[in-house]
């Protein structure tokens, strides 16, 4: 499963080095955060693209990522389940407040649910010649999220139909061309149930760099620290602080179309589980194609690939926006 997962990446990887003609332009990257409630649940991380300038006016971006998700890490010690599929619905808006800072805002409603999927999912792994032993041994389209920890306590979570996430706000400063810095803090607005929402405000500084590589290619770069303090039933499990790191690009292929990835680094979110699910760092591979009208609205699709942990994973993550 890794080694087709890798074997995407190089082939986005390598079309983004690849792709035509010289002379064109290439606005920024769009912007990313985990859709696994196991990510979202902790950590306030996310990468946030650069923002140009935009004075007397306010920025819209919308965007739904619907998720399918198998996940069964056994030890001897614990056992973890998720088996779902998760939506999410942002929009985020932004406003310059003078000539070098801006504010961001974002709400966010999600769900979780059985799904339908994995009857497409079982003929899509069929035919790339992919076999996933987890997705066999689950009945189609049934949602499970259940942690059994090693100290013998087993952790059920409910499927909702539909949710608010928590609401995040934003101060960003542009200290030059090519380089801004965001204070980042989520509200625990979320009214999902347990294991969904973070339960807890969270603090997040985000710095990203970016800039044309040549004519036609245009990179982003991110670091982002961030705090959330641990809460409810596997809150001595859980890590308070985080790093995330993002670097990607975005090629103009002809006209207004063009072509993106972003390589998507998040620190782990819990110690001490066994699991390597929810111990070990996540790597996601985000990419897709972005058309801009001639007014400057942007239209993209997308999809994401976690390539680690390694093993069953976000099996597909489909994603639409639009920014005007």
């Amino acid at each position: 499963m890794l080694r087709a997962h890798l074997g995407l990446a190089r082939l986005v990887l390598g079309v983004l080095v690849l792709a035509t003609p010289a002379g064109a332009w290439a606005q920024g990257l769009p912007s990313f955060a985990p859709l696994n409630p196991v990510s979202t649940s902790r950590s306030g991380l996310y990468y946030q693209p650069l923002r140009e300038p935009a004075p007397g006016r306010w920025v819209t971006v919308m965007a739904l990522d619907y998720a399918s998700i198998i996940e069964d890490n056994q030890t001897p010690e614990a056992n973890y389940v998720l088996d779902s599929e998760v939506l999410r619905m942002s929009l985020g808006l932004s406003r310059d407040l003078g000539a070098r800072s801006f504010l961001l805002l974002e709400a966010s409603a999600g769900g979780a649910y059985a799904g339908f999927m994995d009857g497409f999912l079982d003929w899509y792994h069929r035919e790339l010649g992919i076999r996933m032993s987890e997705r066999e041994s689950r009945p189609r389209d049934r949602f499970l999220y259940e942690i059994t920890l090693p100290d013998g306590r087993t952790v059920q979570r409910s499927p909702s139909n539909l949710f608010l996430d928590d609401v995040r706000v934003g101060l960003g400063f542009r200290p030059r061309p090519g380089l801004q810095t965001v204070v980042s803090a989520t509200v625990p607005t979320s009214t999902g149930p347990a294991g969904y929402g973070r339960g807890v405000p969270s603090l997040n500084l985000l710095n990203t760099v970016g800039g044309l590589l040549s004519p036609r290619v245009h990179y982003e770069g991110s670091l982002g620290l961030g705090y959330t303090p641990t809460n409810g039933s596997l809150a001595k499990l859980q890590r308070e602080l985080f790093v995330a790191v993002t670097s990607g690009a975005r090629v103009m292929l002809w006209g207004h179309h063009s072509v993106f990835a972003n390589l998507f680094y998040h620190s782990p979110y819990y110690q001490g589980t066994t699991l390597w699910s929810l111990d070990r760092r996540e790597l996601s591979l985000d990419f897709g194609w972005i058309f801009q009208t001639r007014t400057g609205v942007e239209w993209r699709m997308g999809m994401t690939e976690d390539l680690e942990p390694g093993g069953p994973g976000v099996d597909l993550v489909l994603r639409v926006g639009r920014t005007f």
